[in-house]
This record gives structure tokens, C-alpha cells and sequence, in this order.
């Protein structure tokens, strides 16, 4: 056991080498560390509690609007339908309820990560890499090689696909099975979701199959207009589409106010499916005001990604949202991040580009992205704004 050590002084600091940090918070935690490391301190005015960059605080949680999957194939389709264009436009964030993934399935993930995270460093950096293409990584922060001030998580990053698999942690002994089979379970979830945001955009079956174009004169979206051929391009893009997995370990942080859980950012991808246990901790900007997200114990969080932004032409919005440092308790959340494949170009629908609404996102891709983040320490990483298009009028 490490002897408890107070970080910032000079004689710590000099015995802490920035090998130590790479290492990871839980191994700091793990040393008995009572203040945070200088790698970790943010600048006063980065602080998450600044008040000359940060609105109040609501004085209540967010409730995020809830889809309850069991109306899907129900009367109710239509009001779902509807509940999804309107979370989609005006929060970018919704939870999913009764979708299909049963309690069990979930309860192992979260234990099997949880008990993974509490390996001994000696098994879990086995897995420690910077090479951001690896099929499993473990690291810690939000972009160690670039990051100028470390933020309070570790990571496990796994590339969901049958040749990845065999890649991913045996310890703990069921960490393969159970992760495989929560992987299956939220690709198919996602898939699901896709149809009915597609549906609810006009671009579904029944807008492909219409020969007559009918233009929504208020938002002026040609809801007719998407060819049979797009549709069924978008639907295969989904089913081979990217699925990458990453568990999140946010130990207990003795400074939370000087440091970040993870920094505001925004997902890349179309849709993130994310099961977070019982301690909060993420927040969401909405209305310029930064409001923690509640945890729901049998719900999803379900974000729409950057290239979901993209493809509905900024109809639907992919909001920065950011995960708070927690000075008690150890949070454990799981994201899965998916999206078309890695070599596909996303674009914004041509059935909802028209002279009301012309294109406002170049065309770009995951080389694109990557190339952008690498690049880009996180505070400063605002994928989505480098694709927007101008219009001057």
C-alpha cells in the first residue's frame, strides 16, 4: 500500500513523475493521494464552477423527455414518433425505456466493468496504449497525448466487431462474455432507434415509396423527396455500421472543483447509448444553463452524435455535455458510441436539403475526425463546428 501523499507541494511533486499520470486516476486513488496532482488542475476560468464562464445552476435536475419503446408497434406510434423530433430538435439528449435489454444483462455489464477497474494496475495496464486505432485501450484523461491538463477518468475502449472480440480482457474471468453480449444487445437497440429517428425526419419507407414530394411549409423539409435508393443505403450503413464500447471510471476526486470528470464535448458519431450507475455526474447544456442528467436505473441516455447533426442538415442537434469530477463516490458508466462504417462519407440527406434549407455541413468522415482530434487538445475540440458551411445572405 502507498503512503498517503499531498499533492502541490515541491517535494511531492518531484517524487510524482508525469509517468505516475499516465498511469491513470485510479491508480493515483490507488496511492492515497488527497489533493490533485498539477496534471489535473484546470485554469481558474476552465473550472466548472467559474462564474464568469458558467450560468447558474437550475436549481432542479433536468427531466429529459422519456421514450417508452413498448409504443412503438402500438396506437401510440405517432405520438412516439413526435416525442423523438421533439427531444431530437430541443435537447439533443432523451432517455428510452422499455427497449428491450433486459435488467440482468445490464446488472452484469456495470458489476463486470466495475470489478475490472478493480484489477490490480499490473492486468489493467496490459491494455494501456496511445495508438487511438488499437481494437482495446486503456488510458486515462479525454486525449492523453494531446491534453494539456488531464481530466479525473479512466477508460476502457473496446471496438465492438467478431475480430475484435477475441482482442478484449479475460480478467475478470466473464468480462468477454458479458461484454459481447451487451454489445450485440445495444447494436440491435440502435438499430431500432435509427429506423424510428429516420421515420421521424420523412426519410422512412413510406417517404421513399411516395412519388409525390410535399414540402412542410413551415420548416420547409421536402419530406417527399428521399429516393428508395437512399433509404435502403441509410439502412445497410446502419446494420455494418462502427460500434465502439467505452467504459468510464470516475474514482472519487479530492478537488473536484479544479478538475473535470470528462470536459464539454460533443459525441461524433450518430447516436450514443449510454447506461450510467447511480451516482450523477453528467451534465448537459441546454438553454446556455449546464443541468445534471438524473440517473434512471432501467433507462438508456441516448444523445444524437455529431454526423446524426450532419445527415438532418442541423435539424436534430448534438449538444456539449460534460461529466463532473465526484468527491465520494466512484462512478462507473458505459457509452456506446455508434455509427455508419469508418470508411463511409456522411453527408446531409438530400431528401432534406432544399432552397429553404441548402446544405450547412461539408461532407467529411472518420479520417476526417480523427485527424481533427489528434490534433486538437479536448478543451479546444469542436468537431462540428470545423464542418458547418457558411451562407451569407
Amino acid at each position: 500500500m502507498y503512503p498517503k501523499m499531498a499533492m502541490r507541494d515541491d517535494e511531492t511533486c518531484e517524487t510524482l513523475k508525469s509517468q505516475e499520470d499516465h498511469k491513470g486516476v485510479k491508480h493515483l486513488c490507488e496511492m492515497g493521494i488527497t489533493r490533485v496532482p498539477n496534471k489535473y488542475v484546470l485554469p481558474a476560468h476552465e473550472r466548472p464552477h467559474n462564474p464568469l464562464t458558467t450560468n447558474a445552476y437550475d436549481a432542479n435536475d433536468l427531466e429529459l423527455p422519456v421514450i417508452d419503446f413498448a409504443q412503438l408497434h402500438g396506437p401510440n406510434h405517432a405520438q412516439l414518433i413526435a416525442s423523438v423530433t421533439h427531444a431530437c430538435e430541443n435537447y439533443g439528449f432523451f432517455q428510452v425505456i422499455n427497449h428491450g435489454i433486459s435488467s440482468d444483462v445490464i446488472r452484469k455489464m456495470e458489476d463486470v466493468c466495475r470489478r475490472f477497474f478493480e484489477l490490480p494496475l499490473e492486468e489493467r495496464e496490459k491494455y494501456m496504449s496511445t495508438d487511438i486505432h488499437s481494437l482495446v485501450r486503456y488510458g486515462t484523461s479525454f486525449n492523453q497525448t494531446n491534453d494539456s491538463v488531464f481530466c479525473w477518468r479512466d477508460f476502457l475502449k473496446l471496438v465492438c466487431n467478431p475480430d475484435a472480440y477475441s482482442q478484449w480482457p479475460e480478467s475478470p474471468s466473464n468480462f468477454r462474455e458479458m461484454g459481447v453480449r451487451y454489445a450485440r444487445k445495444t447494436k440491435l437497440l440502435f438499430q431500432l432507434l435509427m429506423e424510428t429517428i429516420i421515420e421521424s425526419l420523412g426519410l422512412g419507407l413510406a417517404a421513399s415509396t411516395n412519388k409525390t414530394p410535399k414540402i412542410d411549409q413551415d420548416s420547409g423539409h421536402r419530406n417527399g423527396s428521399n429516393t428508395a435508393e437512399e433509404y435502403d443505403d441509410i439502412r445497410k450503413d446502419i446494420e455494418d455500421g462502427s460500434h465502439l464500447m467505452v467504459v468510464n471510471c470516475f474514482p472519487p476526486c479530492p478537488e473536484p472543483e479544479l478538475t473535470y470528470g470528462m470536459p464539454p464535448h460533443s459525441d461524433y458519431g450518430f447516436l450514443t447509448l449510454l447506461h450510467q450507475d447511480e451516482v450523477e455526474g453528467l451534465q448537459i447544456l441546454h438553454k446556455d444553463r449546464w443541468v445534471t442528467i438524473r440517473p434512471h436505473p432501467q433507462s438508456f441516455v441516448v444523445n444524437v452524435g455529431d454526423h446524426l447533426e450532419i445527415f438532418s442538415n442541423g435539424r436534430y442537434k448534438s449538444v456539449m455535455h460534460r461529466v463532473l469530477a465526484n468527491p465520494k463516490k466512484s462512478r462507473i458508466s458505459v457509452a456506446s458510441l455508434h455509427s455508419v462504417p469508418f470508411g463511409t462519407t456522411i453527408k446531409p440527406s438530400r431528401g432534406l436539403i432544399n432552397d429553404k434549407n441548402p446544405q450547412r455541413y461539408m461532407d467529411t468522415n472518420f479520417t476526417d475526425f480523427i485527424q481533427y482530434i489528434t490534433a486538437c487538445d479536448s478543451k479546444h475540440k469542436n468537431f462540428l463546428e470545423s464542418r458547418k458551411i457558411s451562407h451569407n445572405y
